[in-house]
């Protein structure tokens, strides 16, 4: 009989078990029923017609852009990392030799007693590091610039598209205005992308620069692809420790170390909350924002960056409100303007491979008096605004120097608080006028005579070849009669002025008048004596130091002492500007006791300062310029009023309103200062006359003895300076080769000659 396939179960007893109770028989187990299959989800029937075509046209050309997305997706970040790569190799390993951005160096200005009054060129005060610097600082960087910068890889996607969105919101271009910049991504701007600058491939360094700010797309994905080399080479400190290096902060001043001392006169790692935020304040527009510029402006800048650095918890509200309230101040050395009309002058005085176009940080210390340089500002603020009408274009000029040429301090114009505006006191040529006569007398003292010669004051016609007749007229329109020499230099007589240059040579004027430093052209005809030629203020300061001086010739200085940064010994030094003799040192003091006579009683009455004091006015034709000139046993001072188009002044002359400055000037100057004696001598008796008329019939024939004696004495002395002169003239052709060897050495010493 067939089965139906399956086994049959055996037949088995039960086992018996004989004095136990037997166990019940386990139960078969319950086999588990098999999981239910989820039925499959049915299938959305595709679209049929025209939806259905156009689904699979969009599935297909969606796979096809994802296929291609992330493969471009993988060769762009292979090209992106191929470039940071690249980048990173080019970046030194010690970022040190990062630090430093310029590609010129730096002028610092010293006044006489070694304070730092002014700063020239990109000063940079050396490699700071974010841990040697005040945290403060730090802070207010971070806060202002990038408050995610210790968290992201050196690009921000956010701030990005946070800058991009706030642009198109303004109606700007996407790249125009908000940049999306990151700490680090300006860093890499400053950097300029590593490409350094490099004078025969750029018109000029502010090219350089413009293009290293160039906002172009293309420009913008270098400048994240180097950030991230920068992120991948260095610390975030490092990085940072670029950019307070770098950046540039006004004022001529390069890093954070430079603009502390700048502005506030203390090291980067002193600064304080306030000052922290006025810098970091400065980073957003420098000279917009510079507290020489405007300080007001400034301050507000700061409190703003004092708010940011308060809501992002590096300061507490009453720490803000306490510096808001008692804002950073600029030091004594940033209010003085980076040393106005002087510091402009020694910079043209010093050779320019040291000053204009060093390479090198220099230090200079000059024969600046600060104290001297505000009474001269403050004499000529004082005279403008309380007897100059309101309105009125005239400007005025100050030099004030020692008896050996130093300058001590210099004011080319009425705006006192300016760099690189045009110098009155040593660009303005302008002719002299009567203050130009001492050098007239001082031709006749040198010859033999003395103040109490006398010359006759009345009509004179003197022929000039090519000219014809030239008469000249006093001021007042007058006759005097017979004077002396002093009666005629303290009144300002142009006719006895005219008739002594024309006794004594007008050669011989001239030859005083330049050895004694007017370098200018001198007019050749009679009018030299009357001051026609012209000359700077500065000249004739000089020209009058060497009066004060007993006769020597002085060269007007402002440098003592040129080093270079960091060392002791000076490249150059200068001891004073002593020359050669001009006049007799008897002539000299005659000549001061005679210009005293104008302070006393002659046309610079309104000059008197109470104490020993000596000067001589000058007014030109038309009154174009005003000039008083003078000093005391201590100090020179020049002053210079007028029109820079030459308009006549109204109702002004050398013994006006100049006066009225030289006394102002010296009122201040001599302020706490001993009385000391001019170096003058007085004439005891009345000595023969300097005139061109004949000698009266009753003349006897001692008197004509004696006349003949003083014109061969004359004579003599005439061809004793012509000697003089023709041997200074070769010593300072010699001289001027010896200082071409001097420079060419200091020269091959710094740059490595052989």
């Amino acid at each position: 009989m067939s089965g139906n396939g399956r086994k049959k179960t055996p037949l088995v007893a039960e086992k018996r078990y004989s004095g136990a109770t037997p166990t019940k028989t386990a139960a078969p187990k319950k086999a588990k029923a098999p999981k239910k299959k989820r039925a499959p989800r049915a299938k959305r029937p595709a679209p049929k017609g025209v939806l259905g075509w156009v689904a699979r046209i969009t599935r297909f050309f969606m796979r096809v852009i994802w296929g291609v997305t992330w493969r471009m997706g993988v060769v762009v970040g292979l090209i992106v990392a191929g470039a940071v790569g690249y980048f990173y190799t080019t970046l030194p390993e010690d970022v040190t030799a990062l630090l430093d951005a310029r590609t010129r160096g730096s002028v610092t200005m010293l006044d006489r007693d070694g304070k730092v009054y002014a700063w020239r060129g990109e000063t940079y005060g050396g490699p700071i590091r974010v841990e040697n610097v005040s945290p403060h600082l730090k802070n207010a960087v971070v806060a202002t610039e990038d408050k995610r910068f210790y968290r992201h890889f050196g690009v921000s996607p956010r701030g990005i598209a946070s800058a991009i969105r706030i642009n198109l919101s303004e109606g700007r271009g996407p790249l125009s205005g908000h940049g999306g910049s990151t700490l680090t991504q300006q860093t890499a701007k400053l950097l300029c992308l590593g490409i350094p600058y490099d004078e025969g491939a750029w018109e000029s360094e502010a090219a350089y620069e413009a293009d290293c700010r160039e906002t172009t797309l293309w420009r913008k994905v270098k400048e994240m692809i180097y950030s991230m080399a920068l992120e991948t080479r260095y610390t975030k400190n490092e990085v940072l420790a670029i950019y307070l290096n770098r950046a540039y902060l006004g004022a001529s001043s390069r890093g954070f170390a430079a603009a502390s001392q700048r502005y506030f006169g203390i090291a980067a790692k002193d600064l304080n909350p306030a000052q922290a935020a006025m810098l970091a304040g400065l980073l957003v527009a420098p000279t917009r924002y510079a507290p020489t510029s405007d300080l007001e402006r400034s301050q507000a800048r700061a409190a703003t960056v004092l708010k940011l650095m308060q809501e992002q918890g590096y300061i507490s509200m009453a720490e803000r409100e306490e510096f808001t309230n008692n804002p950073a101040t600029l030091s004594e050395a940033a209010q003085a303007r980076a040393g106005g009309y002087f510091a402009d002058w020694v910079m043209d005085t010093g050779p320019d491979f040291l000053t204009k176009d060093t390479t090198e940080d220099v230090v200079l210390k000059t024969t600046l008096d600060q104290r001297i340089q505000r009474a001269a500002e403050e004499a000529m603020k004082e005279i403008f605004a309380t007897k100059v009408r309101e309105g009125s274009a005239a400007q005025a000029a100050v030099v004030v120097m020692s008896a050996d040429g130093a300058v001590r301090a210099m004011v080319g114009g009425r705006q006192t608080k300016v760099t690189g505006a045009f110098n009155r006191a040593t660009m303005a040529k302008r002719q002299t006028g009567s203050s130009f006569k001492p050098f007239v007398y001082a031709a006749a003292l040198d010859l033999g005579y003395t103040p109490n010669a006398t010359v006759v004051d009345e009509p004179i016609t003197i022929n000039v070849p090519g000219s014809g007749a030239y008469s000249p007229k006093n001021y007042d329109r007058k006759f005097h009669g017979r004077v002396t020499l002093t009666e005629a230099l303290a009144h300002s007589y142009n006719i006895p002025a005219v008739k002594v240059s024309e006794a004594v040579g007008r050669e011989n004027v001239r030859n005083i008048a330049e050895d004694f430093g007017i370098e200018s052209d001198l007019a050749a005809g009679p009018a030299l004596a009357l001051g026609a030629s012209e000359s700077s203020l500065l000249e004739m300061a000089g020209a009058y130091a060497g009066i004060l001086n007993g006769g020597t010739s002085v060269t007007p200085y402002g440098i003592l002492e040129l080093r270079l940064k960091g060392d002791d010994e000076p490249l150059m030094g200068q001891g004073g500007g002593l020359g050669e003799r001009v006049i007799t040192e008897e002539a000299a003091r005659y000549l001061v006791y005679m210009m005293t006579q104008t302070i006393e009683q002659g046309t610079g009455r309104r000059a008197d300062i109470g104490r020993p004091a000596a000067g001589k006015t000058g007014t030109t034709n038309s009154a174009r310029d005003a000039w008083f000139l003078g000093f005391t046993a201590d100090y020179v001072v020049g002053v210079w009023m007028g029109y820079d188009d030459n308009t006549p002044l109204t109702g002004v002359t050398g013994g006006g309103l100049p006066a009225d400055i030289w006394r102002e000037v010296m009122v201040r100057v001599n302020e706490g200062l001993p009385v000391h004696e001019l170096p003058m001598l007085i004439p005891q008796r009345a000595q023969p006359q300097v005139s061109q008329t004949q000698p009266p019939p009753e003349q006897t024939a001692r008197e004509q003895t004696e006349a003949e004696i003083r014109a061969a004495e004359r004579a003599r002395r005439q061809a004793e300076r012509e000697a003089q002169r023709q041997q200074r003239q070769q010593r300072r052709r010699q001289n001027g080769d010896v200082a071409e060897r001097i420079l060419e050495d200091v020269l091959c010493g710094l740059l490595g000659c052989r």
